[in-house]
């Protein structure tokens, strides 16, 4: 086979292999999470949300809807029991519960100011100091990250392995995650 063509053939499997993972990325590992529906979730885009026990799901790893804190992690993290935590969460997506849907092309929050304002509203509900629960908040983003770079890279190290792909294309795959050209990293 000519150089070019195995060229060219080589990098549409990487770019398919990419969309694919995007795709995925997208679907569950996004760290701007939305709420999961319920009586009394808001369409606040990515606040943490109370998705009940850590059973292995929704989503990836049981890190409940597309990556959001929740309230068990949020209050081990604090040191403040659980329910008080779904209860301000609660308490604070009912205040802030949105009165129109958001526009379809429009910009996604920051996570950080997101988290900002999140730890705002809790602070004076759970008695504890803002810059406390902000970092508590980047913590529990910062961890679930890592879990999924790690998963990627085994993931790749298991598709080299098979022979699915080589090393090469495994390294460019990992390199436009971490660019943030396709789905699943840091954002």
């Amino acid at each position: 086979m000519r150089t070019t063509k195995k060229t060219i053939l080589t990098a549409a499997g990487v770019m398919a292999l990419g969309a694919g993972l995007g795709v995925a990325g997208f679907a569950s590992a996004d760290p701007t999470p939305t709420p999961a529906p319920s009586a009394s979730a808001s369409a606040t885009p990515g606040w943490p949300t109370d998705p009940g026990p850590r059973d292995g799901g929704p989503g990836r790893g049981g890190h409940g809807p597309r990556g959001g804190a929740d309230a068990a992690e949020l209050a081990s993290k604090l040191g403040v029991d659980q329910t008080k935590v779904s209860e301000a969460l609660r308490a604070v997506r009912e205040e802030t519960k949105p009165t129109a849907k958001p526009s379809p092309g429009a910009a996604k929050p920051d996570p950080a100011e997101r988290d900002a304002t999140l730890a705002k509203a809790l602070a004076p509900k759970l008695h504890v100091d803002e810059a406390k629960i902000k970092t508590a908040l980047d913590e529990i983003r910062a961890a679930r990250q890592a879990d999924r770079a790690a998963e990627l890279k085994t993931r790749l190290d298991t598709a080299v392995k098979d022979g699915k792909l080589t090393q090469a294309e495994a390294d460019a795959v990992q390199k436009a995650v971490e660019q943030g050209v396709i789905g699943a990293g840091p954002r």
